[in-house]
């Protein structure tokens, strides 16, 4: 008899029998040891994890994994499997097959979407339609018979990978009520004015494409002039080569400005080389300090003879006192995964000829400013005309490991760690601002932007004195 997992999200039989079911026992099996192999020998942050407790968890997926009932119960083991391991650049994803019947804010006639704010659940958009009986500001305070919040913590934090607590509650919320074609939910919601209402939904396509409020059209690069002799610059992300050719139209309306505000708020990363590319324009600088990078190095016949040795292996007594024994230390750090390999590291060279801006600047930053994007934060750390403004960073980067998996599914494994050039560690912290800002529910509501505000305020200031 079919035993459902209770640590899954909740299908019907139904819906289990609609499900791609194309996995052999063989497949099951290898892609949980594939992920585990991979992860012990690539994993650049093993050394921060539970190795029992992983082991564990192993063994316990490759039983478990067997008695899924379909594609996408198995890829959620797996992906609880990864999540374990809190980084945010190590991923399981669906294959297409099943990603494409995944549904996040659709629920037929209706359509939310979900925002963390105050240690809440709150419906933040939804289908324009039903603005006047679903607020924006309600709060979701029960779904499926529990506590939102315990909700959450059950079913649904444990299969988001996450390098950071705050961006994990910001993906929970996002993915509160995620879930394949056809699963069910019943929602309770508390609305600005108090009123509690019960919905009963499913997921199924929403026809309806209209949102309120709107979601803002975000360019690849937006420009445009402030007050007092300001610029605002919004690099949305690193990815598309074309955001160099769209700067350097702007530049030359940017040599006018008195002040300068550069946007990264909503840059996902991309590449660090088109990052660095612009922000060489803003220095007068030589060079730009970036961050440092290690990987872990493994020599098997070094992780065997350290397997036999203590601590107090790796001291060698002298007349004058005790010294390291470095081949030893090696052995003995190979053999418990802690080795590193740190790559060589000069500060990058400043290339440009052309002209260059160095004016007061904020940066705008946010949860979302991620992986290039905080590339970007660390090179430009030490120049003394520009200050940090928002909330902190993402808190994830590094050069994945990329492989197949059975089905159609696929993976990724974080490989490289990169830290302050001084050695100080961001991937999982996040890179703080200089001046903390963080909108209200009733700003964010009012789409009021106090972020830009207060930097407008803050150079507004500066250019006056």
């Amino acid at each position: 008899m079919l035993r459902i997992l209770p640590a899954l999200l909740l299908f019907t039989t139904t819906l289990l029998a609609q499900a791609p079911n194309s996995l052999s026992r063989a497949d099951r099996l290898y892609a949980v040891s594939r992920f585990w192999q991979e992860v012990n020998y690539n994993f650049v942050f093993l050394d921060k994890v539970d190795r029992q407790q992983w082991d564990s968890l192993y063994k316990e997926t490759l039983l478990r994994c067997q008695e899924t009932a379909s594609d996408y119960e198995y890829y959620l083991l797996l992906q609880k499997l990864c999540a374990s391991l809190k980084d945010g650049h190590t991923n399981v994803y669906f294959p297409n097959e099943v990603a494409k019947n995944l549904y996040t804010t659709s629920f037929g006639p209706y359509r939310f979407f979900i925002s963390y704010f105050d240690q809440k659940y709150i419906i933040t958009r939804v289908n324009a339609s039903k603005k006047e009986e679903v607020p924006v500001g309600s709060e979701i305070v029960e779904v499926n018979g529990l506590p939102a919040a315990t909700y959450a913590n059950r079913y649904v934090k444990p299969y988001i990978a996450s390098s950071t607590d705050y961006v994990l509650e910001s993906q929970a919320a996002y993915d509160l009520l995620k879930g394949y074609i056809g699963s069910k939910y019943t929602i309770v919601i508390k609305t600005p004015a108090g009123v509690l209402k019960t919905l009963k939904l499913e997921h199924q396509p929403t026809e309806e494409k209209e949102v309120y409020p709107p979601f803002e059209n975000r360019a690849l690069l937006d420009h445009k002039v402030m007050d007092h002799g300001v610029h605002y610059l919004a690099l949305n992300s690193f990815e598309n080569i074309k955001i160099d050719s769209l700067f350097h139209d702007v530049l030359p309306q940017l040599y006018k400005a008195r002040g300068l505000i550069i946007d990264l708020r909503y840059n996902g990363g991309g590449s660090t080389n088109i990052g660095f590319d612009i922000l060489q324009y803003f220095t007068h600088a030589k060079t730009l300090a970036g961050s440092k990078s290690l990987t872990r190095e493994h020599q098997a016949a070094y992780k065997a003879w350290g397997a036999f040795m203590t601590p107090a292996d790796t001291i060698v007594a002298q007349a004058d006192g005790e010294s390291s024994n470095e081949e030893a230390v090696k052995c003995y750090l190979m053999a418990h995964d802690q080795f590193y390999y740190t790559f060589p590291y000069t500060p990058t060279k400043v290339w440009t000829k052309d002209k260059r801006l160095v004016v007061p600047t904020v940066v705008l930053m946010g949860n979302n400013t991620a992986s290039a994007a905080e590339d970007f934060l660390i090179y430009a750390d030490a120049l003394p005309h520009f200050t940090y403004m928002g909330d902190k960073s993402f808190g994830s980067t590094g050069q994945p490991y990329l492989f197949n998996l059975p089905g159609g599914g696929r993976a990724r494994v974080c490989t490289k760690k990169d830290v302050y050039p001084d050695g100080r560690e961001f991937v999982g912290y996040g890179i703080a601002p200089d001046i903390y800002v963080k909108p209200s529910l009733e700003q964010y509501l009012s789409n009021k932007d106090v972020v830009l505000e207060k930097a407008m305020d803050f150079l507004g200031d500066k250019l006056k004195k």
